[in-house]
């Protein structure tokens, strides 16, 4: 999931990115029919383009600088925002009456950028200034009524800003979800190692508190030639009390490992379901021994790992028949020859856990160029 929310930033600030570049590219072909047309001057059109091209080149490390928090107004915002201004004045003559509207988007560009950084007040404010300079720049050049530009330099910046904003709370929405889930999955990991530990106390605090003043009585007694035999019974009953906590302990052990097997597939199927693949599962489980199913189990959570963590699945199908389970996705991302259990930590312990109840497990590629997984168990 880390990897799908970077993606999603990535795809977020890459589609602005060339949003800007097309814009700078279109501003920048204005220049150059005005300098073809002989309009401009060479001094003029080498300004206007560097203006051009240091606001919109300034323009994504703003806009990275402020996607994921708001950071307080920098000197690289206000040099933007000047080289903006300088762009403004020096728009060609020739494209008054029809691109003059166009050239003026440089400045609603820088202040698109500038209400990532300013709280809202501050923004209405810049939104102001930034409005009236480029009306009376388009209403003089123009020589158009100063109320109809307004309208449609107002239209244009309010959605140019609304849009980067929203642009912003979409991937602050995607962030916050995702940490959400990590949060979710690290308090559940958190509340079981709770619940394990006071059962551990519970189990073990009054054996130990007995164990220690048995022993401390044995002690005392030993010394006492008359108090052997008592001293040997208290001995006895501090081993007694050990064994009986160590089986206590192992059986809080046993409980805190085993696995449903039921449970298990629903937890895989909300797992990869969650990370975008699709997940089909068929299994037969009902005349399975709790053994087999808790190896399966086992197996069923090894291999959902595998997927979650080394592949990028869209589609996985889980089937159990007869103690035999059998996991396909379709995530392989470099072909190999199918192998054995032995390739990694994780199903190496699997294979190790399935062969000392007799079982067996194989991992790799298939034909179909899908990764397999199987896994038989004494049903």
């Amino acid at each position: 999931m880390a990897g799908q929310a970077l993606t999603a930033r990535k795809v977020l600030v890459y589609w602005m990115d060339g949003a800007v570049a097309l814009l700078a590219l279109t501003l920048m072909g204005m220049v150059v029919t005005a300098f073809a047309e002989g309009t401009i001057s060479v001094p003029h059109a080498v300004a206007a383009g560097a203006c051009l091209a240091g606001t919109c080149g300034l323009f994504p490390f703003l806009l990275r600088e402020a996607f994921d928090t708001r950071p307080a107004p920098s000197v690289r915002l206000v040099l933007a925002g000047l080289l903006a201004v300088g762009a403004l004045a020096l728009v060609p003559p020739a494209t008054a009456g029809t691109g003059d509207g166009m050239w003026a988007m440089v400045m609603f560009l820088w202040l698109s950028a500038a209400v990532l950084y300013l709280p809202l007040w501050a923004a209405w404010c810049t939104g102001a200034v930034v409005l009236a300079l480029t009306t009376a720049t388009v209403a003089l050049l123009t020589r158009q009524p100063w109320q109809p530009v307004l309208l449609v330099q107002a239209i244009t910046a309010v959605l140019m800003s609304v849009a980067m904003w929203l642009w912003r709370w979409l991937w602050w929405t995607i962030r916050d979800a995702h940490d959400g889930k990590e949060a979710k999955a690290s308090l559940a990991v958190a509340e079981e190692r709770l619940r394990f530990a006071r059962d551990l106390h519970d189990l073990l605090g009054h054996s130990l508190s007995v164990i220690s003043l048995k022993s401390e009585l044995a002690a005392k007694l030993a010394t006492r030639a008359a108090a052997e035999g008592k001293a040997a019974r208290e001995m006895a009953d501090v081993r007694r009390l050990a064994v009986e906590a160590l089986a206590e302990v192992q059986v809080a052990v046993d409980g805190y490992r085993t696995l449903d097997l039921d449970e298990e597939l629903d937890g895989v199927r909300a797992a990869l379901e969650a990370a975008g693949a699709r997940c089909e599962i068929d299994a037969a489980t009902a005349g399975l021994s709790p053994g087999a199913r808790v190896l399966l189990a086992w197996a069923v959570r090894e291999g959902a790992t595998n997927v979650l963590k080394h592949s990028a699945a869209t589609r996985c199908s889980i089937t159990i028949r007869d103690g035999a389970l059998e996991m396909r996705n379709d995530g392989v991302r470099v072909p190999a020859e199918p192998r054995g259990a032995g390739g990694g930590s994780g199903l190496r312990g699997l294979a190790e856990r399935l062969a000392a109840a007799g079982g067996a497990v194989t991992a790799g590629p298939g034909p179909a160029g899908e990764f397999v997984l199987k896994a038989v168990v004494p049903a």
